[in-house]
């Protein structure tokens, strides 16, 4: 029996929600919004994605309501992705997804760390605040360069995401 090209024959909230989120690319474009990546060329330079693949997820992503084309503001006749409140709420997701990576795959070396930017607490598994309790809103989410990243990566976009930073602000990388 062939495989499914959808789950549209489960009755599943996953499989609803992999609808959205579940091809490879996918959740890897989110966390980026997250981290603040907007522009169209830098998700393409930060995740190496091909061109056609990248212009469909958006595509697909804003169509979802999870991330929303908007005029950038420094070129209008540009265009940014913005993560929306659709959008936001798979940080806890994918907070406890990274988490998973890192405890079960990585080397011991954190890539990144996440912490209470109120407190300077370090995030639990799904985005919560062990000391101040429940979830902390992402723009109280400072992101920190761990003892696993490249201190010199290659693109622009890595490099710009090197010291502390608030999710969700926006990585600008300077001209050349």
């Amino acid at each position: 029996m062939a495989l499914g090209k959808d789950y549209v024959a489960q009755d599943c909230s996953i499989a609803r929600a992999l609808e959205v989120v579940g091809e490879r690319w996918t959740l890897l474009i989110v966390r980026d919004a997250l981290y603040g990546v907007r522009r169209y060329n830098d998700f393409l330079v930060h995740l190496g994605i091909p061109r056609a693949v990248l212009a469909a997820r958006l595509q697909s992503l804003t169509d979802a309501g999870v991330l929303e084309k908007r005029p950038c503001p420094e070129a209008p006749r540009r265009h940014e992705y913005v993560v929306t409140e659709r959008g936001r709420a798979l940080w806890p997701t994918l907070r406890a997804l990274g988490t998973w990576g890192r405890d079960t795959f990585a080397d011991g070396k954190p890539l990144r760390y996440f912490r209470h930017a109120a407190c300077g607490t370090e995030l639990g598994l799904t985005a919560e605040c062990p000391a101040c309790g429940g979830l902390v809103p992402l723009e109280d989410v400072e992101m920190l360069p761990g003892p696993g990243l490249d201190p010199d990566p290659a693109d622009p976009v890595s490099r710009a995401m090197l010291g502390p930073r608030r999710l969700l602000q926006p990585v600008r990388i300077d001209p050349v």
